[in-house]
C-alpha cells in the first residue's frame, strides 16, 4: 500500500513530534512551529523532506515558515508545486 502525500506528510510530523517529545497528537490544521512545538532544527528536517521526497525547491520559491507549520500548509505547498489536490 502506498501512502499519498498527505499521509507521506502526517506520518512525517508524527515521527518528528515523537522525535521532539512534544506529544503525538495533533490535527493536520495544528501549528508546529508558530506554536513553539517543534524548533528551527525540525523545519530543516521538514525542508528536506519536501525537497526529497516531493520535489518541492524552497531555493525557487522562497521559504516562509507558515509553509511548513501545518499538515494542511505543508499539503497546499506540495499541490501547489506539483500541480495537483492532496488534501484528501
Amino acid at each position: 500500500m502506498t501512502l499519498n502525500p498527505r499521509e507521506k506528510i502526517r506520518a512525517f510530523v508524527r515521527e518528528q513530534l515523537a522525535s521532539a517529545d512534544a506529544g503525538a497528537d495533533f490535527a493536520d490544521s495544528d501549528s508546529l512551529f508558530v506554536s513553539g512545538r517543534l524548533d528551527s532544527a525540525s523545519a530543516v528536517q521538514f525542508v528536506v523532506f519536501l525537497e526529497t521526497e516531493f520535489g518541492v525547491d524552497f531555493a525557487e520559491q522562497g521559504f516562509d515558515v507558515t509553509q511548513i507549520d501545518s499538515v494542511d500548509a505543508m499539503a497546499d505547498l506540495v499541490a501547489q508545486c506539483a500541480g495537483s489536490d492532496v488534501r484528501a
